[in-house]
């Protein structure tokens, strides 16, 4: 199943797409697609409603679609889980996960715009494997046990400062928390439906140039290992938000560092989970 929040910036109402690319409300099963309703077992929910014709039809012209899950409680974020991603920067295969927050704030719409900051000379594109917890997780037994606490998957452009995130700190916080840095979406595709997370081919270019072409099988930590392993440092909460990595392809490791200037047109997509597409304009 596909959910989705559609509407204005901050008056979303929750939507299921169904396999016929329609559109169905599904505000009489919850008021928002978050924590609370990932849960206690709102999957389940819409999926009955769907199945029983219950829901009514949403019309899709001109209607804004806007992040799947309403503003995570946090981001966590896998930095140099890419074999190919690590190589581009220079950077050593890290032993254990490299791991680091973004300030939730940053989530907007898929198609949303994307501001570049006031005096960024080195705005990147980071496609990435967003992984959406459903239930709370803190001390799992392995990888194995992940499953059970994933509610689906998304898209995240994990977009990246390089100056700040480098030069201007010790810590990446200051590159990777600008207002807008996380277009999320286009929906949430259940687990059930998104199949294998290691088997997924990601897609990014930049005016129609192919930048990023991927795959997750490539990823250093799998998606059960990084779950996993969060849960013996932090407490996993439902509608909290992992990304997982990005493969090669971004502008720091490219000849002649293309980074991203005001105008310039970003699409990205991962296999059966949609895609996005931002226009870059100054703050």
């Amino acid at each position: 199943m596909k959910l989705l929040r559609v509407g204005s910036p901050g008056e979303e109402r929750p939507a299921v797409r169904v396999d016929d690319g329609r559109l169905l409300d599904l505000s009489s099963v919850t008021r928002d697609i978050d924590g609370a309703f990932l849960a206690s077992g709102g999957i389940d929910r819409a999926r009955a409603a769907v199945s029983a014709g219950e829901l009514p039809e949403l019309d899709r012209d001109g209607l804004r679609i806007g992040p799947p899950v309403a503003r995570p409680g946090k981001v966590v974020c896998v930095g140099l889980n890419y074999r190919d991603h690590a190589a581009e920067t220079g950077a050593a295969i890290p032993a254990r996960p490299v791991v680091f927050m973004k300030d939730p704030g940053t989530v907007v719409g898929p198609y949303d715009e994307v501001l570049i900051p006031r005096g960024s000379v080195k705005t990147d594109w980071e496609v990435e494997l967003a992984v959406v917890i459903g239930r709370r997780a803190r001390y799992l037994d392995g990888p194995d046990a992940a499953r059970a606490v994933i509610a689906g998957y998304t898209i995240s452009n994990d977009v990246s400062e390089r100056e700040f995130q480098l030069e201007y700190s010790s810590q990446w916080d200051l590159g990777k928390s600008c207002e807008t840095f996380n277009p999320l979406g286009p929906w949430l595709v259940t687990a059930d439906e998104a199949g294998d997370p290691q088997d997924l081919g990601l897609h990014l270019s930049v005016n129609g140039a192919k930048r990023q072409d991927g795959h997750t099988s490539d990823m250093i930590f799998t998606v059960g290992h990084i779950v996993w392993y969060l849960s013996r440092y932090m407490v996993l909460e439902p509608g909290d938000v992992i990304n997982t990595g990005t493969p090669a392809g971004v502008a720091l490791g490219l000849s002649g560092t293309p980074y991203l200037r005001p105008g310039d047109t970003v699409e990205l997509s991962i296999d059966g989970l949609g895609s996005q597409r931002q226009i870059f304009a100054p703050a």
